[in-house]
């Protein structure tokens, strides 16, 4: 079974994610924040990382209820700095306080994250060519936009290269290697 280059010779735990995640459309809010966090999370290490650590990260960060998360103050992100379970980054925990808030802002506007992010793909998955990863591109006109509307709102850890591997994790684009059994399959959804 090919996959794609990225995750070849990875992880059970890369490839479960690659086979049933990557690249699905996201149309749940939770998930939307979920993928906020840990995307800035990833900021300068691997996603491997990232995956080994998610479900402390569910744990600690109440399931990624941004209503919650948004409530974080001092005593609790000086908590989570100490917890070996997840990335202790100083920056990135207040990101993910910062961009809760920021987060029920734009639910309050839009009626929903979800109904917020779409557009900025005209509604459906962008649908990539790429034959191998080096075809891949660290982001696009569409994660720069997005990355600049995000920053007017008031996140952070949302520059333009995190953006783009939000789109990716989260459907907005499809950028499964053409050869990779789940192409076609990503293909189809929306």
């Amino acid at each position: 079974m090919h996959r794609c280059g990225w995750v070849q010779g990875g992880s059970p735990t890369d490839q479960a994610y690659h086979d049933e995640e990557w690249g699905v459309p996201v149309h749940d809010d939770r998930r939307w924040f979920e993928f906020l966090i840990l995307e800035g999370a990833q900021a300068g290490l691997s996603w491997s990382t990232i995956l080994r650590k998610r479900d402390h990260y569910r744990k600690v960060y109440d399931g990624f209820d941004p209503a919650k998360v948004a409530r974080y103050d001092d005593a609790k992100q000086a908590a989570l700095l100490l917890d070996a379970g997840i990335v202790r980054n100083r920056l990135k925990v207040a990101a993910a306080v910062t961009n809760a808030r920021a987060f029920l802002e734009v639910q309050r506007e839009f009626g929903s994250f979800d109904a917020y992010v779409w557009p900025f793909v005209g509604g459906r998955p962008l649908q990539g060519k790429r034959r191998c990863l080096g075809d891949i591109p660290a982001h696009s006109p569409e994660s720069d936009a997005l990355s600049r509307d995000l920053k007017r709102r008031g996140f952070t850890f949302v520059g333009s290269t995190i953006c783009y591997a939000f789109m990716q994790a989260s459907g907005l684009v499809n950028d499964h290697e053409e050869g990779c059994f789940r192409h076609a399959q990503v293909r189809r959804l929306r």
